[in-house]
């Protein structure tokens, strides 16, 4: 059966004051507002309390790198925004302005970091290879956090970003947008989760290029998701199926986290390692397997995850938390506040 959502029934207003330009400190003394059968207004740091002994949290420890790049093509600036690694020092980047760019064109993003431009692909990304025998280091020099559109830093991010940007288990590097939800927790609120005997494991998803596409279709089902690498251990695997066979829930720390674990859930919901790409697209009518509750910001309308979530507890629901989280003066995006999503019966 056909998914009968247009675009315009993900779609709300949200005042621009709403929008979170700096993340709360201390991290977890963001709101949490909890969307089950009732609307609870909490703080983050009331987490353990809502969860139950025997639960298991996945979180993803992607690690941000600071892809962002500004530099010169000739005499006229340029930007460039590292998506995805294919090999040695060649990556898939999103390029302003990237119609102008030519093939075999050089860009200079400093003295001694160049980039030749290899390649313009269907989907509007150019394949650059980079100059530079130390292109870690080469990063770390010359690029800055990419930062999303709605946070306003000109002409850059600040120092502070390149910390609130990350989660404190960041651990692999890869990532361009952080796993917001993960942005949350701090070292005392993960000592507080396992004195409650709540478990944690971890699990990779590198957030690419999609994060930064509009959807444009009216139907979203036309909307193609980009593909974003992920990995799930055996260790991690069993641990999860472990807790599932125990009566223990599954709780997803952020949107990537639930979309590796539904990627690499089976028909009977069991969990199997996982390491490849997933272009997983959520929309009402999916059929959760592996999630039982979902940790997650407040997001964009008309965007994916808005519909993923809409997915997860029922769009009339998430409507109405929304309208409440408005009024209640929630932040919403990757600075702002939380929500602990129940998934819902029917």
């Amino acid at each position: 059966m056909s998914n009968p959502f247009k675009l315009n029934d993900f779609d709300f207003d949200l005042p621009s004051a709403r929008i979170a330009q700096t993340p709360m400190r201390p991290r977890d003394a963001a709101k949490l507002l909890e969307i089950g059968a009732k609307l609870k207004d909490l703080i983050v740091t009331d987490l353990p309390d809502q969860l139950e002994t025997g639960d298991l949290l996945v979180v993803n420890d992607s690690k941000v790198i600071p892809a962002r790049l500004h530099g010169k093509r000739g005499k006229a600036h340029v930007q460039a925004t590292l998506t995805q690694h294919l090999e040695a020092n060649r990556w898939k980047v999103f390029a302003k302005p990237g119609k102008r760019l030519k093939v075999g064109e050089k860009l200079k993003f400093g003295t001694d970091f160049e980039a030749d431009v290899i390649e313009k692909l269907s989907d509007g990304q150019i394949i650059l290879e980079f100059q530079t025998d130390d292109f870690a280091e080469a990063l770390r020099i010359h690029g800055a956090m990419p930062l999303p559109p709605y946070i306003n830093r000109l002409p850059s991010p600040t120092e502070s970003d390149f910390q609130d940007y990350q989660t404190v288990y960041a651990a692999k590097d890869g990532a361009i947008a952080a796993p917001t939800a993960g942005l949350h927790f701090t070292d005392h609120l993960l000592q507080g989760l396992q004195d409650r005997g709540i478990g944690m494991v971890m699990v990779t998803l590198h957030v690419g290029a999609g994060t930064f596409l509009p959807v444009r279709a009216n139907r979203p089902t036309n909307h193609k998701m980009h593909a974003e690498v992920g990995i799930i251990n055996e260790k991690t695997a069993a641990r999860i199926n472990e807790t599932r066979a125990n009566g223990g829930r599954i709780i997803a720390v952020g949107t990537t986290s639930l979309r590796l674990l539904e990627t690499a859930v089976d028909a009977q919901g069991i969990v199997h390692p996982f390491d490849g790409e997933t272009d997983i697209f959520i929309l009402p009518g999916f059929e959760f397997r592996a999630v039982d509750l979902l940790i997650t910001n407040f997001h964009l309308p008309r965007s994916t995850l808005f519909m993923l979530v809409s997915a997860f507890t029922g769009l009339v629901r998430m409507k109405e938390a929304y309208a409440h989280a408005i009024e209640q003066g929630y932040r919403f995006y990757s600075y702002g506040d939380a929500c602990l999503l129940h998934r819902a019966t029917t």
